[in-house]
């Protein structure tokens, strides 16, 4: 097979950043897929920060090999900082009706944080805070981030002041911006930038809020057409949420979507003007769609699971990403560079569609 060049637009979503660890390593296998143009928020960042600082370290073998150990130290470490034996005692001794399921989401350390937060704030901590993910990537095995080499990196945040989506690349992408993609306010302290686009010190909170991640900065014309997109969110759910804490996470759901849903709906109908012939002559990049996930095991977690990355979910969402990459290897391979294997129009059906006529 040739050579296929990608671009890779990697979701927020918490320890679910861990499926993407899976995507990625498998895709890091594959010398016919060269990955030029990455696109990360949240844990997205965090997982494109260890790529492409990776890749950065030298062409073939020797970038992809330094790309995984990145990866995997920043997981691992990030697995170090869970304890729910709590949580997986009550279901091992236990079934799971309903009940039981409240009590556990009552009981589990997420339910403990998300009412801590609700009374205190990270900036209570004083002298004392520090954020936990700065030294996790200080010390990746290979911290060459903002470099030129190896494939072009935008990092998504969001500016507290303007509530703008604010893209970092280039020699812009430090620690300090992908802390900022990472930046859960109840959690964390906002990231605070001397950015030169506004000419002041800026506060940032999670990308995830204005772009998860940001498609547009793919555009590009030196990068390819194809942007591969590695969904940790779940677009669709078919069982409608009813207790207090489904309710809450498809509400979280649906708001780090819709950023997502409005590039992919502009994207779409830019595909319909190139398929009327409305853009000849006009400079608009007619990308070519793809995406990697695994809405099935995504249905199966909430949102207490992006929070509390206990080891053994880490090593379940990585393997769940290792198979997912492989089954879109096998599958969609041939189209990259040809056609979209992501179909649009099952996310936005025209309205004869939906009418029927």
């Amino acid at each position: 097979m040739a050579v296929k060049h990608i671009n890779l637009a990697l979701q927020g979503g918490g320890a679910h950043g861990a499926f993407a660890w899976g995507v990625l390593d498998r895709l890091l296998d594959e010398p016919e897929i060269e990955i030029r143009g990455i696109s990360g928020t949240s844990a997205g960042a965090l997982n494109g920060a260890a790529l492409a600082a990776g890749l950065s370290c030298g062409p073939g073998r020797r970038g992809r090999e330094a790309a995984r150990q990145n990866l995997a130290y920043i997981w691992s470490q990030v697995g170090q900082v869970s304890d729910n034996a709590m949580v997986r005692w009550l279901h091992s001794m236990f079934p799971s009706p309903r009940g039981w399921q409240r009590l556990t989401e009552l009981l589990s350390p997420v339910a403990w944080l998300g009412s801590l937060t609700r009374i205190f704030s990270p900036y209570d901590s004083g002298p004392f805070y520090s954020n936990p993910l700065a030294a996790i990537l200080r010390e990746m095995p290979h911290p060459r981030l903002g470099r030129e080499e190896g494939p072009a990196f935008f990092v998504t945040a969001t500016n507290v002041r303007t509530g703008l989506v604010r893209v970092f690349g280039g020699a812009e992408v430090t620690v300090d911006t992908v802390l900022a993609s990472a930046c859960l306010p109840e959690i964390f302290r906002a990231v605070e930038i001397d950015d030169p686009l506004t000419g002041r010190r800026e506060a940032y909170w999670d990308g995830g809020y204005s772009a998860n991640p940001a498609l547009f900065p793919l555009y590009r014309a030196d990068l390819p057409r194809d942007i591969v997109v590695v969904n940790i969110n779940p677009m669709l759910r078919e069982v409608l949420p009813r207790s207090p804490a489904a309710i809450q996470d498809r509400v979280n759901e649906i708001s780090f979507n819709a950023a997502l849903l409005a590039e992919l709906r502009a994207i779409n109908f830019v595909k319909k003007l190139h398929a009327e012939g409305r853009l000849t002559g006009r400079p608009m990049k007619n990308v070519l769609l793809h995406a990697i996930m695994d809405d099935a095991l995504m249905n199966s977690l909430t949102a207490a699971t992006k929070l509390v990355p206990a080891p053994g979910l880490l090593e379940r969402l990585h393997d769940a990403g290792v198979v997912a990459a492989e089954a879109f290897l096998a599958q969609n391979a041939d189209n990259i560079g040809i056609r979209d294997s992501y179909d649009l129009a099952q996310l936005f059906p025209t309205q004869a569609a939906v009418s029927g006529r």
